[in-house]
């Protein structure tokens, strides 16, 4: 069993690397996101829950995340959490089943913040991409997905986006044992990662 983490900023393309790895791979991997273990908030006012620092490390419940990743390379099935960003809390009656696999990618813009966890991994990548292309991302994503509009996008991103990747991300990019540049946009490399990952499968089980 594999553990890789795919970090990098928001909106630099972490899905798009996660999705190749994934097609290719197909039912041998298993995505753990960094967004369902979000701490729950659901005891605060609404108006108090949409102020949350989501970019934050202390966002997220890290204590959980580790352990569940651990069951999961014991061979445990865990129930992962399910959080909605337009509630800002964790639901209390859903969760998503997941079963080990072969390969467990643990994906998330902070994951590297947390050294219990990138102990665990065994394949450290970050996925790069230049500001203006993030930005860009990030505004088409909130608001399609989230229901923001692009004055209000922009002031999140300058606010609390750009200062919390400085701050936090951006430096953590030093844990990594690949990096990626040009985000998703880098087919070459992804299909480099991808064919890797296969070809190191395939040798253990030989």
């Amino acid at each position: 069993m594999l553990v890789i983490g795919i970090a990098g900023g928001s909106g630099s393309g972490k899905t798009t690397v996660v999705n190749s790895i994934t097609e290719k791979l197909k039912e041998r991997v298993v995505v753990i996101p960094q967004d369902s273990y979000y701490k729950d908030s659901s005891h605060l006012p609404i108006e108090e829950r949409h102020k949350i620092n989501f970019d934050h490390p202390d966002a997220i419940d890290w204590e959980l995340l580790c352990k569940q990743l651990r069951e999961l390379k014991q061979g445990m099935t865990i129930e992962q959490p399910v959080y909605s960003y337009i509630s800002c809390s964790r639901s209390k009656t859903e969760t998503v089943t997941v079963a080990p696999a072969d390969v467990i990618i643990v994906e998330g813009i902070l994951i590297f913040t947390c050294k219990e966890l990138v102990d665990q991994m065994n394949i450290k990548i970050f996925v790069d991409a230049d500001d203006d292309d993030r930005l860009m991302r990030i505004i088409v994503r909130d608001n399609l997905e989230r229901g923001r509009d692009v004055t209000a996008v922009v002031k999140h991103y300058t606010d609390t986006v750009k200062p919390m990747h400085l701050q936090f991300i951006e430096p953590s990019k030093r844990y990594a044992d690949i990096i990626i540049p040009q985000g998703g946009h880098n087919k070459v490399a992804i299909d480099i990662i991808a064919n890797t990952i296969e070809k190191a499968l395939n040798s253990a089980i030989q």
